[in-house]
């Protein structure tokens, strides 16, 4: 009991040391301060109930943070782009950058014309995937489908299902990853 104690006196501590950092994170990528509070007061909760020790509290409430906005964008049928590279992930890739850009709000009308290129970029790219690969993409990152309902529904093996979505995967990170290195160069 007491070793519970000291281990959640740590874990708040650590919280509160980096917590107006967090708070500004969260703010700068929510469209209100309610929604900002309702995430900072989530993540709290999670750090409480997590079980495995955390080495490096402020890097998990971060991520905490990213994950737990992109669950919401999610819920309102938002496309978080994290979700194209959950198959391959590369550290490498500025998914980070490009998916606050996409689903943050634009503060600036540079920030509006980027996002509108981004989103404009990836629907030309969804469309000139093959139909399987996108409507696999689509159904399992849009709509919510898991491989197992969408094998059964179409009757196309699961790891059918996962290879194009995979080669979707790749194909979209491609088309956006140029995109991005393109606007960083101008």
């Amino acid at each position: 009991m007491k070793s519970g104690i000291a281990r959640e006196s740590l874990l708040m501590s650590a919280l509160s040391a980096c917590r107006a950092r967090l708070n500004a994170f969260i703010r700068g990528r929510t469209a209100g301060r309610d929604e900002a509070d309702d995430i900072l007061q989530e993540i709290t909760l999670q750090l409480i109930n997590v079980e495995q020790p955390v080495e490096n509290v402020a890097a998990w409430l971060f991520r905490a943070a990213r994950n737990e906005m992109t669950d919401r964008a999610r819920k309102k049928r938002e496309l978080p782009l994290s979700g194209f590279f959950t198959d391959d992930e590369d550290n490498d890739f500025p998914e980070d950058e490009i998916a606050e850009t996409l689903f943050g709000v634009a503060q600036t009308p540079e920030e509006e014309y980027l996002k509108t290129v981004l989103w404009a970029e990836l629907n030309t790219a969804l469309s000139e995937l093959t139909p399987e690969q996108r409507d696999v993409f689509e159904q399992t990152e849009l709509q919510g489908y898991s491989y197992k309902a969408l094998a059964e529904e179409t009757g196309v093996s699961v790891q059918t299902l996962l290879s194009r979505k995979h080669k979707a995967v790749l194909y979209l990170r491609t088309r956006l990853r140029n995109l991005y290195d393109e606007l960083m160069e101008s």
